[in-house]
């Protein structure tokens, strides 16, 4: 079994040798997948498949898989930076940055997580490691999910709090469907955005989801850029209605550091690094050697999900 590390550039016209590609930012689109004669399985290295044309690696035989985030460190990792977005935004980090070169102390004055209503908008695998993280915060709970009756995929298997027969009564204090997201929305000091992007969640957080929310709310995004509206964040915090503004994740990566929304003291970028940790890299890299072996034993595949 030989691994090899190919250069972008090159995949095109090396990719025919390979049964396994793991992609980490390379789109996969159908011309390349049409040389891809003896590929068997495609993965990608994190919890999404943005980069990947499924339809057109469907059509050409080759299997595409997600790696569960819940079993790999993913999930936690992810959840813990909300968390560090959301304390960074109450006591405002960028603002604490300027005290500290201007030689002044006890300002400015934040504010606490405690006693916050936060609305997690997704409650799979991150979201339910979020829940967990933010209870011993003394907060409120909201949270929506396409069905409370099916589990997260791999959630029997991960370090995630039990949620067997939907007990989620521990994590959530009220839960609510796809109907429900502007109410919600509408009673939440602190939304944070886990929801999988695709055609029906794309711009989910439009004007009229911003509009409800209330005057001061903050806005967190550790998932895909393309569930905010970009004119609708940027309208909201030009009028102060948006509180805060907290995004590991861009509407075009890498995200323009001249950007307009960069511009407002009240708002904290990362560069897609949620899901990149130490545990995390380590959990992914394990499911994707122990899948690599199992197609070499000819054994079926297990610790991924395939997707078509």
């Amino acid at each position: 079994m030989t691994v090899d590390d190919v250069p972008l550039e090159s995949v095109p016209a090396v990719i025919g040798d390979y049964e396994i590609c793991v992609v980490k930012s390379f789109r996969m689109n159908s011309d390349v997948l049409s040389r891809a004669k003896r590929m068997k399985l495609i993965m990608q290295f994190g919890v999404g498949l943005e980069g990947v044309d499924i339809n057109a690696a469907t059509k050409h035989g080759i299997k595409v898989a997600k790696i569960p985030g819940g079993a790999t460190g993913n999930a936690a990792s992810c959840a813990e930076m909300a968390i560090y977005l959301i304390l960074g935004l109450l006591r405002k980090q960028n603002q604490m940055k300027i005290s500290v070169e201007q030689k002044k102390l006890g300002e400015p004055t934040g504010d606490n997580l405690q006693g916050k209503t936060v609305f997690i908008l997704g409650f799979g695998n991150i979201g339910i490691h979020l829940a967990k993280r933010l209870r011993p915060f003394d907060v409120k709970i909201l949270a929506t999910k396409r069905s409370w009756g099916r589990l997260a995929q791999d959630s029997s298997k991960s370090e995630a709090p039990s949620v067997e027969n939907g007990g989620y009564s521990d994590l959530v204090d009220e839960r609510g469907n796809h109907a429900d997201i502007l109410k919600f929305a509408s009673k939440a000091d602190i939304v944070v955005c886990c929801l999988a992007m695709n055609s029906e969640t794309i711009g989910i957080v439009n004007n009229d989801f911003i509009s409800v929310m209330r005057k001061g709310a903050i806005l967190i995004n550790i998932s895909r850029g393309g569930l905010l509206d970009y004119d609708a964040v940027l309208t909201h915090l030009k009028s102060g209605h948006l509180g805060g503004l907290g995004i590991d994740v861009a509407w075009t990566e890498p995200f323009d550091p001249d950007d307009a929304i960069l511009k407002f003291p009240d708002v904290i970028i990362t560069p897609h690094v949620a899901g990149v940790t130490k545990l995390s890299y380590r959990g992914m890299a394990k499911v994707v050697g122990d899948v690599a072996l199992q197609l070499h034993a000819g054994k079926p595949f297990t610790g991924i999900e395939i997707v078509n």
